[in-house]
């Protein structure tokens, strides 16, 4: 009797209902996993080309340099990408001040730029964390609806065949639960990512606002007509307090 019991033998019995459940739970599953590889892995690689290339930033020796090395290599992370639209600023000059969204001034559009390009990359960070919270916080609820619906099937089995003994019914009904720890696996992933991916996103848009208020320091107050990398670094600490 027992080999003929196990999540083989419940997939055989459920109905369309069960089936429809235990697919969406799968597809919360790989929804939920596919998500947690590539944001891993795309935060990773994001982290470490932040790194370098604050790394360069800082030991160049002008804003001018910082432009020059912005034109060999391409913008491949939110740090970089922010630099670069701040410098198209500069570049711009008055025909660029002569736009609407230049009114108020240079420090305002560069402000406004500056702004608009954490508010990007904050959307963009935030992609697919929607879809992961949802996995996280339905799936034990939909894994119960599944159990509850094969419990109540094994329970009218069991009424039909007339036989209510313990060895008719732990079978059928511990089948059923099979439901609810689908419904946890799905969810604890989801859940431990979505609060991990939460916490690096705040980390990360906390430091690109840092390097925000840094470029305006610099380009506002004149920083990149100095040729002394010693004082682009002064007026970084001092914007960073």
């Amino acid at each position: 009797m027992n080999e003929s019991l196990g999540f083989a033998h419940f997939l055989s019995q459920t109905d369309a209902v069960g089936r429809i459940v235990l697919f969406l739970l799968l597809g919360l599953s790989v929804a939920s996993w596919y998500l947690i590889l590539t944001k891993g892995l795309a935060n990773l690689l994001a982290g470490r080309r932040a790194t370098h290339f604050l790394r360069q930033f800082w030991s160049a020796a002008s804003l001018q340099e910082v432009r020059a090395m912005l034109q060999r290599q391409p913008a491949d992370n939110a740090f970089a990408g922010l630099a670069r639209q701040a410098l198209e600023v500069d570049e711009s000059g008055q025909e660029g001040l002569q736009r609407l969204a230049a009114a108020g001034g240079p420090g305002e559009f560069l402000t406004r730029v500056l702004r608009n390009g954490i508010d990007q990359e904050a959307a963009r960070v935030e992609h697919g964390l929607t879809l992961m919270a949802s996995a996280g916080s339905a799936a034990p609820y939909v894994g119960l609806f599944g159990t509850v619906w094969g419990i109540y099937h094994a329970l009218v089995q069991i009424g039909m065949s007339g036989q209510g003994t313990l060895d008719k019914v732990a079978g059928p009904v511990g089948e059923a639960l099979i439901m609810t720890a689908l419904g946890l696996a799905v969810a604890i992933p989801a859940v431990l990512a979505y609060n991990a991916f939460n916490r690096r996103n705040r980390i990360w848009l906390a430091q690109l606002d840092a390097f925000a208020h840094d470029l305006y320091a610099l380009m506002t107050v004149g920083a990149k007509a100095n040729s002394s990398a010693g004082e682009v670094r002064q007026l970084r600490t001092a914007a960073q307090r």
